[in-house]
């Protein structure tokens, strides 16, 4: 399943970089703070193909860096399926938890998350998030790291 070709006739989300260098669509109500660190919150709502931060985080060059656990990223997407490329400076894997619309993604789990969407960040790769079967609509990605020293660069889609 991990294997499968991307779904071009669904995917209608682009690459989305976090980092400040190539960065677009945020939609944190918050003005990014170049090489600095700031306190964000997660808009009431968030437009087809826009994220945001939530929690304390530092927007790099060319990645986004969580510095207290707790904090989360999100985007809208319209994809079968969503990858996230994570790093972290931590020596212990940091867990995190993703959701879709809010809710545990269930049977829509992607190979790096069980259906709870529990997941653990260890070495720097793109991690799979999201396997949507079915109809493909517009939905919300919520991921929750639960240590400082997440790293993430840039949302893929298939």
């Amino acid at each position: 399943m991990a294997q499968l070709r991307a779904d071009w006739e669904h995917l209608n989300s682009p690459e989305t970089y976090l980092g400040f260098d190539r960065q677009d669509r945020s939609a944190s109500p918050e003005n990014e703070a170049r090489n600095g660190q700031g306190q964000y919150r997660l808009p009431e709502k968030l437009g087809l193909n826009h994220w945001a931060l939530s929690g304390n985080w530092t927007i790099e060059a060319e990645k986004v860096v969580l510095r207290e656990g707790g904090g989360s990223i999100a985007m809208q997407f319209h994809a079968r399926d969503v990858n996230l490329v994570l790093s972290s400076k931590s020596p212990e894997p940091i867990a995190f938890r993703v959701t879709i619309d809010g809710e545990p993604p269930g049977t829509s789990w992607g190979v790096d998350v069980d259906e709870e969407g529990n997941g653990e960040l260890g070495n720097g790769r793109m991690y799979q998030l999201v396997r949507q079967p079915g109809v493909i609509v517009d939905r919300t990605v919520e991921v929750t790291f639960s240590e400082r020293n997440a790293e993430a660069y840039v949302f893929t889609f298939g």
